[in-house]
């Protein structure tokens, strides 16, 4: 059988990324107009140091409810622990990622660099076309 192809060779690697300084209403505009669940947080270098969800907006919006007080950084309500691929793992490699978990795309990593992400249906995708 054919090797199976990376996981960045299937991946998104146009995304909408946000910066930790990014004030959080800019940053739930962002994802509401963009129609997406959440945005990978990046730093200066490209380096991953964390994931803004609409989950983590809400949090935002909590807040501002209890307290009148609406704002602050991306970097003060977006997740910090965030399991990431590599981009040097195959597809079958990446499958079992995605069985082993609840999350639906993890961001992919070169050298602790965002390089893009990868999906369950890009994943899919990518086994169907092994069988065709």
């Amino acid at each position: 059988m054919d090797k199976f192809p990376l996981i960045r060779e299937c991946m998104a690697t146009d995304l909408i990324t946000l910066s930790p300084d990014t004030e959080i209403t800019h940053a739930m505009v962002t994802l509401l107009e963009a129609k997406i669940s959440g945005a990978p947080v990046v730093d200066e270098r490209g380096q991953l140091v964390g994931v803004l969800s609409k989950k983590d907006c809400l949090k935002a919006a909590l807040n501002a409810s209890y307290y009148q007080e609406w704002g602050g950084a991306v970097a003060e309500y977006m997740s910090k622990k965030v399991e990431t691929l590599d981009g040097d793992l195959d597809v079958v490699q990446a499958t079992e990622a995605f069985l082993a978990s609840s999350y639906r795309r993890f961001p992919v990593l070169d050298d602790g660099v965002l390089i893009g992400q990868v999906s369950r249906c890009d994943i899919l995708k990518a086994l169907s076309e092994q069988w065709g």
